[in-house]
């Protein structure tokens, strides 16, 4: 999904660029060659004048400055803060969230049908406990995992505030056009979408569901993600994303009312 942010705001800028896949599950991440471009082992990281540049927020702030037409952040250092603001939403919250809720979907099985020695290859190479931990978690349990429970509500506070930010201007997140905020949040929210998932949080959000109709349709966004996802993807997600339905329903009206808590 990181990845996808940074290729719908290439787009929305009108640029080409190379692209060099890295697969991660077979976990070439971790390729000694990739670190020194990219100590943290993630993706993605866009290289341009011969220099590397990591994390997808940098990525797309980065672009915008050195690119500025079009513009993808508001002027105004005030409404600028509230673009800001929904990249951190994504990179303390939802990241983790999509990443959990989709190895619970597509890739649990996947993993533990692995032989042993792939199973702990894959462990060795994480180098950050968290994310270690993390992966163990979900492994083990799937989405009764207590990381899942928390990227559900991450979630679920995403799209409260998403819904009243709509509500009160709109038709995009600041305004008129879209910012990095929209691009932000739509690799997040067409996972969930293909997952079969998207109506858990958004049944009663009809602004949610009209920006969502809306970032769809832009140009930059089917360029930059939804013309690159193949049938096959797709597939697999819709396949194995509504098994988890009726669970992380049960775990979201568990936040919802409070009983996650009793």
């Amino acid at each position: 999904m990181c990845c996808q942010k940074v290729r719908i705001t290439l787009c929305a800028k009108g640029l080409e660029w190379d692209a060099v896949s890295v697969n991660l599950f077979q976990g070439e991440q971790y390729d000694p060659d990739y670190l020194k471009l990219n100590p943290k082992g993630v993706v993605p990281t866009l290289v341009h004048d011969g220099k590397p540049v990591t994390e997808s927020t940098l990525i797309c702030e980065y672009i915008d400055k050195v690119f500025p037409d079009p513009p993808l952040m508001p002027a105004d250092p005030w409404q600028c803060s509230r673009a800001k603001f929904w990249s951190k939403t994504v990179d303390e919250g939802l990241f983790e969230g999509v990443v959990v809720i989709s190895f619970s979907a597509m890739f649990r099985e996947r993993m533990k049908n692995a032989p042993e020695d792939v199973r702990r290859a894959r462990f060795q190479n994480v180098g950050d406990p968290r994310r270690r931990d993390r992966t163990k978690s979900t492994l083990e349990q799937g989405v009764q995992s207590p990381i899942v429970l928390q990227g559900i509500y991450a979630y679920e506070k995403a799209f409260k505030i998403l819904e009243e930010t709509l509500a009160e201007g709109g038709p995009w997140i600041i305004g008129d056009t879209p910012t990095l905020a929209d691009i932000a949040l739509m690799p997040f929210t067409a996972r969930l979408d293909w997952l079969g998932l998207i109506d858990i949080w958004l049944a009663d959000r009809p602004h949610c569901r009209d920006w969502w109709a809306m970032a769809q349709e832009w140009p930059s966004y089917r360029r930059g993600l939804a013309d690159l996802v193949t049938e096959e993807e797709i597939a697999e997600m819709q396949e194995h994303g509504p098994k988890l339905k009726d669970d992380i329903s049960e775990l979201l009206e568990s936040l919802r009312d409070g009983s996650w808590n009793s």
